[in-house]
């Protein structure tokens, strides 16, 4: 692949980032904030459980 035909694939891309193509409308910022913070509690729990002095 050539540099020129890389940039231009960058540039196409780009032009349609800027154009809302990053947002899905079914994607709520909530849920998924809530769900990701869910989750790294699950993993702190999971992890303070293996980590006990025996």
């Amino acid at each position: 692949m050539s540099l020129h035909s890389t940039a231009a694939n960058l540039v196409t891309l780009a032009e349609g980032a800027e154009h809302g193509g990053g947002n899905h409308e079914s994607l709520s910022p909530y849920l998924t904030g809530f769900g990701a913070f869910g989750a790294l509690l699950l993993l702190l729990w999971i992890t303070t459980r293996f980590n006990r002095d025996r």
